[in-house]
């Protein structure tokens, strides 16, 4: 039975889902640093990596048994991106397939799941792009301008979205369009609705999608809709209530993001330590200095203590039970901790920070990025500020 209060949840301590761990290090142990620094001087897709965690039903993990996937809680997704990060790799070309599952598993039609699941859960289809923010709009996400116009049994899109993530390496993509313009809403979150676009359907019939460079390798784009058409069929729910479905995977975007910052916390605190302890300066290792040894060890506190909040929102939001502040308390906390452990790990190695053979310089600029996405740290303190303190609202 779902639990019906927080009182009613346990929060598991430990290495938990040990296997699913224990199975995670055995692949990235074949993906080196080597392996990423080649993907990204060349400006690749980590294809055998996620082939590899594919195979292995990790991306299938949060998919139920009955649609072809493991049907294990968002927990068990949380601990596979920490543990890919924690090695050293990285889960952005592969994680949207999991939080991307909270859409289509809640709100999606059973048509539409027995059609799109089974595929994904073999890796014959990738659903890894979702198309939200647009160059104008940001985070106000209320205001986007692309337009979906029902036209007989399909729907007709014209808009542009950034930072589309991996739009390049699926088939499928979750799109967020307005369906009833702004002005003839209610309330500005109505109107907005969720559809399910098949990348290789649309590709060249008024879909279009670029790369766009950025400081790391995520494979991010713009796509630009003019006129592509979606079924109705693919309608992601009901009409106009888009803006609450997408909420609702936020959540879940959160929780496993911030697992993933977790990783990279726990990976540069391992790897500042090791190197603390073997690089000697001034006839000692300059671990044994107190200058060198307090920011990591700070470090180490402020990840342990986002583990906990972690845990209790990826508990809650199990248990079907309000999760929006522990999701996004936990995001902010895993991000502050990751990127102080990056900070502490750069200034122990000091100019070996900067040498890409170290991997450290690479890590650090992946670990920054979670100050920023999939929501900055300013709008989780706005959140907590107007929802949980109980504050005016500030923007």
């Amino acid at each position: 039975m779902p639990a019906t209060a927080q009182e009613d949840i346990a929060v598991p301590l430990g290495e938990d889902f040990a296997d699913i761990r224990e199975g995670i290090r055995r692949i990235c142990a074949d993906y080196p640093g080597s392996y990423w620094r080649g993907l990204e001087s060349r400006g690749e897709y980590p294809t055998a990596f996620v082939r590899a965690l594919t195979q292995a039903g990790y991306l299938g993990a949060l998919i139920p048994e009955e649609y072809g996937g493991a049907g294990l809680p968002l927990r068990a997704g949380s601990v596979i991106l920490e543990e890919i990060h924690a090695a050293g790799c990285n889960a952005g070309a592969c994680h949207a397939q999991m939080y991307i599952m909270g859409t289509l598993l809640r709100h999606g039609s059973e048509r539409q799941k027995r059609e799109y699941l089974p595929g994904i859960a073999r890796g014959e289809l990738r659903l890894q792009a979702f198309a939200v923010t647009e160059p104008t709009t940001g985070t106000d996400t209320t205001k986007l301008k692309t337009r979906a116009v029902r036209d007989g049994d399909h729907y007709v899109l014209h808009g542009q979205k950034v930072w589309t993530s991996r739009a390049l390496h699926s088939d499928l993509m979750l799109v967020l369009a307005r369906t009833t313009p702004r002005e003839q809403v209610a309330k500005k979150t109505q109107g907005l609705s969720v559809f399910l676009l098949d990348i290789r359907e649309c590709r060249g019939k008024g879909l279009e999608i670029r790369p766009l460079e950025a400081m790391i390798n995520h494979n991010t784009t713009e796509v630009f809709f003019d006129g592509a058409r979606v079924p109705a069929q693919n309608l992601i729910g009901e009409e106009g209530r888009g803006f609450g479905y997408i909420l609702d995977g936020m959540n879940a975007e959160r929780i496993l993001v911030s697992s993933e910052a977790l990783g990279d916390g726990r990976w540069f605190t391992r790897k500042a330590v090791a190197y603390a302890g073997e690089r000697v300066v001034f006839d000692r290792p300059i671990g044994q200095n107190q200058a060198v040894q307090f920011p990591i060890a700070r470090a180490h506190a402020e990840i342990e203590a986002a583990d906990l909040m972690l845990r209790k929102a990826a508990a809650l939001f199990q248990a079907g039970l309000p999760c929006g502040e522990a999701a996004n308390v936990a995001k902010m906390l895993a991000a502050d901790a990751a990127w102080h452990a990056a900070e502490a790990c750069m200034q122990c190695h000091g100019g070996f920070g900067y040498a890409r053979e170290y991997d450290v310089e690479r890590k650090w600029r992946e670990t920054r990025l979670f100050q920023i996405a999939p929501v900055s740290t300013n709008l989780v303190l706005a959140y907590i500020a107007e929802h949980v303190l109980g504050m005016p609202r500030s923007y």
